[in-house]
């Protein structure tokens, strides 16, 4: 196949109806169908990527492979694809305006006045072309974040009406809208559809495809008047009911056909007939668990859940993986302290200590991680979750009562948390950080190296304070154990405590690895060890 087919996927109505879950459900089918698939994200928003947004603003910052820090959808492509992305599948306002002023800057534009049509345009298009064009994909789907209607959106959308006029059939956009129920009068309304549509060909797009978001079974007449109000076939009106979990979308979108429509209005073969055998048998075993547990999730954004999306998403995989509901209590480690952490805690078979950065809330987690390791609780610490449980090991074990992190006491007489060396002339926030995928050596004598089943890995980070190695022989006498070493750098990636059913941190997230199609192996020997731990203590 020699040319690339576009496909854009926009929204109306309303925010979060689930572009990037419908993007990666039609991209999940048609890889199916053998199609080399990706998915980009279209961000409008003027922040160069979201590293520096608070997790509150725009949840979970997502890590790639290669370094960059994205939106928390491409966790979604990824987790659905069974494949990594890049820097190039996460595109910003702040990302384009940025590389067309330092073009200004350099004279590329021999003196013409830079406008919005069509530098800042041709930009947005020449970083959706990328990865057809460099990456050799049979089909890129471009999600354009917020609403139709956003003054944010405008030159996404310009782009893409361009780019339509240019690419004819090999450009497709399918427009995701709601469908609400008036409970008082019983009825589903089409409405904010046809007017969401009307917005859309006010800037000159006619979406080729509606898919309608709905809590209510749409009836063949209700898509046949949307069908004749937005000028759309009325089989490319596609029902998205609401589902129990968003892995059931895929299976939803194939029963309506949605990547059969695509295909034929690109011109594409069907290809063969997609084979969803262990996305069934993922969806069956997540759905008919033969047991269940509680795991406490304790972090200082649980109000916005999205700020642990991968953490919880692959809790979910693990649980499958095991045959078992993971029940997660999220904890607010700021509600934390010593006269209510058993209350706090009651009835969770295992602790998991999220990443964050700052010191809001750290006695809290420093108070879990105790309780975890003297109660003979299954733990597991991501990145901050590591470096909470060095800071309790020092304090109550090594008797190092102020021991701390620089990041949260840089005047602290035992730093067993320090500031990367490369870390410490670093002025800019952007970016800057520790990130991407970065080697690690187990020792075979680990839990780590039983979950891996390997000796040599390689895991994403984000982060600027790590173990601080000066401290390494008093931890591991004391019965804290390195268990996972950068071998370049030295770095102590993996700390673990051997007397202790599962005691184990990790200075990287493995949360952004795990996927429908392969579990991530800390999190399944977790899940694991939290059940196997439950059923010893029950006897």
């Amino acid at each position: 196949m020699s040319t690339t087919k576009y496909i854009f996927v926009t929204g109306g109505v309303a925010s979060s109806l689930g572009k990037g879950i419908i993007a990666s459900s039609l991209a999940k089918l048609l890889q199916a169908r053998g199609y080399k698939v990706t998915i980009q994200k279209l961000d409008p928003y003027i922040n160069v990527d979201p590293g520096t947004l608070n997790p509150y603003e725009h949840g979970e910052c997502y890590v790639t492979e290669d370094g960059a820090e994205t939106d928390l959808d491409l966790g979604h492509y990824e987790r659905f694809l069974n494949s990594p992305t890049s820097q190039a599948n996460n595109v910003t306002t702040g990302r384009i305006y940025q590389s067309v002023i330092n073009k200004e800057r350099r004279g590329d534009y021999l003196g013409k006045t830079v406008q919005i049509i069509p530098h800042i345009t041709d930009e947005i298009k020449r970083y959706i072309k990328f990865l057809g064009s460099k990456k050799k994909f049979d089909v890129v789907i471009s999600e354009i974040g917020g609403t139709v209607g956003d003054i944010e959106s405008l030159p996404y959308i310009e782009a893409v009406r361009q780019m339509k006029w240019e690419l004819g059939t090999d450009a497709l956009i399918i427009h995701l809208t709601l469908v609400p129920y008036l409970q008082a009068s019983g009825e589903l309304k089409t409405k904010p559809t046809q007017h969401s549509v009307k917005q859309l060909l006010e800037n000159g797009v006619q979406p080729d495809v509606l898919v309608l978001r709905t809590e209510h079974q749409l009836t063949p007449d209700l898509k046949g008047k949307v069908a004749l109000f937005c000028n759309v076939s009325k089989e490319a009106v596609i029902e998205s009911i609401d589902v129990s979990t968003i892995y059931e979308v895929p299976i939803r979108m194939k029963d309506e056909k949605l990547d059969e429509i695509v295909l034929k209005k690109l011109g594409l073969p069907l290809g063969i007939e997609p084979d969803l055998k262990s996305w069934n048998e993922f969806l069956y075993r997540y759905k008919n668990p033969k047991k269940e547990v509680k795991i406490a999730l304790i972090g200082k954004y649980v109000e916005l859940r999205d700020a642990y999306k991968s953490i919880a998403e692959a809790l979910i995989h693990a649980g499958a993986a095991n045959e078992c509901r993971v029940k997660v209590e999220w904890i607010h480690s700021e509600r934390i302290n010593e006269e209510n952490i058993e209350r706090k805690l009651k009835g969770c078979q295992g602790i998991l200590i999220a990443p964050g950065f700052g010191h809001r809330g750290i006695e809290g987690k420093i108070i879990a991680a105790r309780y975890a390791r003297e109660l003979k609780i299954p733990y597991f610490g991501i990145c901050l979750g590591m470096q909470i449980a060095v800071i309790e090991f020092a304090r109550n074990v090594l008797h190092m009562p102020f021991a701390d992190s620089t990041e949260m006491n840089p005047l602290t007489e035992f730093p067993v948390i320090d500031l990367m060396d490369e870390q410490k002339n670093v002025v800019d926030k952007g970016g800057t950080m520790r990130l991407g995928s970065y080697a690690c050596s187990l020792k075979r004598d680990s839990l780590a190296f039983t979950a891996y089943g390997k000796q040599k890995i390689s895991e994403r980070h984000r982060h600027r304070y790590e173990f601080n190695d000066k401290y390494l022989a008093k931890f591991e006498k004391a019965g804290m154990k390195a268990t996972g070493i950068n071998p370049d750098t030295n770095l102590v990636e993996v700390m673990e405590i051997p007397d202790h059913p599962w005691y184990l941190g990790v200075q990287f997230h493995p949360e952004y690895r795990s996927t429908v199609l392969q579990p991530h192996p800390l999190f399944v020997a977790f899940v694991k060890a939290v059940i196997e731990n439950s059923q010893k203590n029950s006897i």
